[in-house]
């Protein structure tokens, strides 16, 4: 988590508008869920790697990192699909053509649409979005309840972290037993400073008379109408060339 919002804030489109970077991912998730994912998807996983890699300057190992949690559920998940059960005569297992080519069919297009996810993780931090999501109209108090679950992450992940070395300077986890006790204490330590945190915010923001909505400034971005032509001729090509090649002998 920390490595992400680290790359978000240093990469090189870091001070680009956000709707520069929004469209063109939004663009490519509709082209993964509507045309054939086969020869779609290895495109979309393709350009999003190329423009955070090249384009952003995200090393490519962090972008792989990013991908390779949910692709290793889905590949844990794919044979699933794959495999039929039938009841007839006891219970028989064997693997379906049609099976087997729906849950390649669903890991490619799901890896596709985790990749655009992962591009715009990687390059754009979660502060950006808060003005584009009130121009959109989005109510001010879930706004804020975004923003502040989003920092009160890092601080409680650095808080299970320092009480975990604690723990294991102490010989917390060096058996079975211990781990499990050391991790309930820790646990229950976290919900307890959890409570804490959140009764002091709520103070703290009714003394400085809170109405629902953070006043904060925020540094104007301006929309660059060539490079978003550009991205969304790119998106363009790689839906043409999937419908191409999908219809290709």
């Amino acid at each position: 988590m920390r490595a992400i919002d680290h790359y978000a804030w240093t990469n090189r489109w870091r001070n680009r508008h956000p709707v520069e970077k929004l469209l063109p991912a939004f663009s490519l998730l509709l082209l993964t869920l509507l045309l054939p994912p086969l020869t779609t998807g290895p495109l979309v996983v393709l350009l999003t790697a190329l423009a955070t890699v090249q384009g952003a300057g995200v090393p490519l190992h962090a972008f792989w990192t990013v991908m390779a949690v949910p692709a290793a559920f889905l590949l844990a998940g794919a044979p699933f699909l794959a495999v039929s059960v039938s009841f007839i005569g006891g219970v028989n297992l064997h693997i379906s053509p049609d099976g087997a080519w729906l849950a390649l069919e669903t890991t490619v297009r799901a890896l596709a649409a985790v990749s655009c996810l992962a591009f715009l993780t990687l390059t754009t931090p979660l502060v950006d979005w808060a003005p584009l999501l009130r121009r959109m109209g989005t109510p001010a108090s879930l706004v804020e309840l975004i923003l502040l679950m989003y920092r009160l992450i890092f601080v409680f992940a650095e808080r299970a972290l320092t009480g975990y070395q604690a723990q294991a300077a102490r010989l917390g986890y060096a058996r079975f037993d211990r781990s499990l006790h050391s991790t309930g204490l820790l646990a229950g330590n976290l919900f307890q400073r959890g409570l804490d945190r959140a009764r002091r915010l709520e103070i703290g923001l009714a003394a400085r008379g809170y109405t629902g909505e953070l006043r904060v400034l925020t540094p104007e971005r301006s929309l660059s109408w060539p490079r978003l032509a550009a991205a969304m001729a790119l998106v363009s090509c790689v839906g043409l060339l999937g419908l191409l090649a999908h219809e290709a002998p």
